[in-house]
């Protein structure tokens, strides 16, 4: 999240960003599509599919989980949040 603090300041978050290494526990910028399309979220992948992933999107509710697509910044469904 480049630009988005203080000049010089590093984004507290180390994130995968290559689909084909993903493994759970590994931090994910995630995308959702919709009315929240453009802002980046950070989860922590859960389960890894050939074709999907299951994120873990909301550290205050760690029983909520989205399915996004397989790729450098998964996307979710809006109709999931």
């Amino acid at each position: 999240m480049k630009g988005m603090g203080e000049a010089g300041e590093a984004c507290p978050f180390e994130f995968n960003f290559d689909e084909t290494t993903f493994k759970p526990g590994d931090t994910v910028s995630y995308r959702v599509n919709g009315s929240l399309e453009g802002f980046p979220f950070v989860g922590t992948l859960l389960e890894v599919h050939g074709d999907h992933v299951i994120i873990a999107g909301d550290p205050a509710h760690p029983d909520t989980r989205y399915r996004g697509t397989r790729e450098s910044r998964p996307l979710v469904d809006y109709s999931q949040i």
